[in-house]
């Protein structure tokens, strides 16, 4: 399957997951439902123009590799968190739990294939 095609799958799977996480987050009260909430909407519109319009432009990929990072981060920061415990053994704890880990998964994914891609960009 051609990178480009690989990078544009993960990358949609980790907007989705990073939506699927940010809602859990408000649903739990871990982050409150206010306008500031809304700060990730822009985020995602210009990480899926990035995806589908800029797709092997050298702009998308810095634009991916950035939002990559974004997502690769959000795990991390959960997993340093005191609640992380309780949360995990909670109702629905599991599924918490599984985004943040496949959130990781896709966004470092996403990374590696958005590297490469400004890679070969800049060697042709």
């Amino acid at each position: 399957m051609k990178q480009t095609v690989l990078l544009t799958i993960t990358s949609l799977l980790t907007m989705l997951l990073a939506l699927f996480h940010v809602t859990d987050d408000i649903a739990r009260g871990l982050d409150p439902a206010r306008p500031a909430s809304l700060v990730m909407v822009p985020i995602l519109v210009v990480w899926l123009y990035a995806t589908l319009v800029l797709a092997g432009r050298r702009s998308g990929y810095v634009i991916l590799i950035l939002g990559s990072l974004l997502g690769a981060y959000i795990p991390v920061l959960h997993f340093q968190g005191r609640r992380i415990g309780e949360i995990a053994t909670s109702s629905g704890g599991f599924f918490f739990i599984w985004t943040l880990l496949a959130l990781g998964v896709t966004a470092v994914f996403s990374l590696i294939l958005s590297a490469q891609g400004l890679w070969r960009l800049r060697r042709g």
